[in-house]
């Protein structure tokens, strides 16, 4: 069975309902550990070294954050600054993430139909990504859709009970399955149909 890390950063965590539903659907489930980042380095001081030991325990990369300004927040790119380090997760000498598989979980304030080239915001959520997507290539893992939870200003409570109870079969199903090329067949995630759903 797969084993998951999620690397979760959000600094305003007790602001958002959507990433509080989402984090309590998965954070005790059996195989995935959960790393609240801005809980484990509130002065942005990484353990490097830690982290390295943690990824390579883990076959699935989960990073989960908010999508501020259109990307992640800071503490989670000085994870990715600092952690992907030239010669170990990169470069000639960089397999240690090879073949492990990365993806985003995104909460967003704006709707879907404001995230394509019609929209106030002019490329999709998935152009946006882009440099998670080529991060991920370049350190050898296989870069899957993201799951999304967009236009969260707006979002009833019963439907944020079933995005998390999503995210939490997706997580589940990913363990187990035989393999992950199922899961290349969305744009989105969140919108995939899981074979017990």
């Amino acid at each position: 069975m797969r084993k998951i890390l999620v690397l979760f950063a959000h600094p305003k965590l007790e602001q958002s309902k959507a990433n509080l539903a989402l984090i309590n659907a998965i954070k005790d489930l059996e195989g995935v550990t959960f790393r609240d980042l801005y809980e484990l380095y509130p002065d942005f001081n990484i353990h490097i070294n830690e982290e390295k030991k943690i990824l390579a325990l883990h076959d699935i990369i989960v990073w989960h954050h908010p999508f501020y300004w259109y990307s992640c927040p800071p503490l989670l790119k000085q994870w990715i600054d600092l952690v992907l380090e030239y010669n170990w997760a990169y470069g000639p000498n960089g397999r240690a993430l090879w073949d492990k598989t990365c993806f985003n979980v995104i909460t967003t304030g704006g709707t879907k139909e404001l995230y394509c080239s019609s929209g106030s915001n002019h490329y999709s959520v998935a152009e946006f990504l882009r440099p998670f997507e080529q991060t991920a290539i370049l350190c050898g893992m296989d870069y899957l859709s993201p799951f999304t939870v967009m236009g969260t200003h707006r979002v009833e409570a019963i439907d944020l009970n079933a995005y998390a109870e999503k995210y939490r079969a997706l997580l589940e199903e990913m363990m187990r399955a035989p393999d992950l090329a199922y899961f290349k067949t969305t744009n989105f995630l969140s919108e995939i149909t899981l074979p017990n759903q």
